[in-house]
C-alpha cells in the first residue's frame, strides 16, 4: 500500500532538495517493486489457467491430444467450472488491485505536475547545488591535504637521528 509522506519542507535548499530526491527515489523503488509483482501476478494468472483449465474443444474441427504422461505427471488438473471461474475473478482483481496501486505510485511521483519550465528551472537549481557542493568538497580536500602536510611536518621532527 502506498504510504502518505508526511515531510516538512525545510528552509535549507540542499536539505529540501535531498529530502524530495529521498522521496522520489523510495517512490521509484516501490514502484519498481509493485511493478515485478505485477508480472509475477500474470505469470501466476498464466500458469493457473494453463494448468487448472478443462481439456475442450473450442471448435468443431479441433481434437483434444491424448498425451502419454506417467499417471503422477499429468499436463492439466482441471479444476470444477465454479471453482476455476471463482479464481478467474479473484486472480484479476488482484491484477487490477496491482495497477491501480501503480498508477496511485506513479502519479504521486515529484514533477509530473510541473510544466517544462519548471523543471528547467528546478534542474539550474539543483546544478547551482551541485556546484556549492562540489566547491565544499574542493575545499574540504584542500584542508585534508593541507592537515597531512602539516601532520607529516610534525611527524618529521619527532624522528630520532
Amino acid at each position: 500500500m502506498l504510504q502518505a509522506s508526511t515531510h516538512h519542507h525545510s528552509t535549507h535548499p540542499q536539505l529540501r532538495g535531498a529530502q524530495e530526491h529521498a522521496i522520489m527515489g523510495d517512490r521509484l523503488t516501490q514502484l519498481q517493486d509493485a511493478v515485478d509483482q505485477l508480472a509475477q501476478q500474470f505469470v501466476a494468472c498464466i500458469y493457473y489457467v494453463n494448468r487448472h483449465h478443462n481439456l475442450e474443444t473450442l471448435g468443431p474441427g479441433d481434437q483434444i491430444r491424448d498425451v502419454k504422461q506417467e499417471p503422477d505427471q499429468q499436463e492439466v488438473d482441471p479444476h470444477p467450472e465454479d471453482v476455476f471461474k471463482a479464481a478467474q475473478v479473484e486472480l484479476a482483481q488482484d491484477l487490477i488491485l496491482k495497477e491501480q496501486q501503480i498508477e496511485m505510485l506513479i502519479s504521486s511521483l515529484p514533477g509530473l505536475d510541473n510544466s517544462e519550465q519548471d523543471q528547467e528551472a528546478n534542474i539550474k537549481e539543483l546544478e547551482e547545488e551541485l556546484k556549492v557542493a562540489e566547491a565544499q568538497r574542493q575545499e574540504a580536500i584542500e584542508e585534508k591535504e593541507d592537515t597531512m602536510r602539516k601532520l607529516d611536518a610534525v611527524i618529521r621532527s619527532i624522528r630520532r637521528p
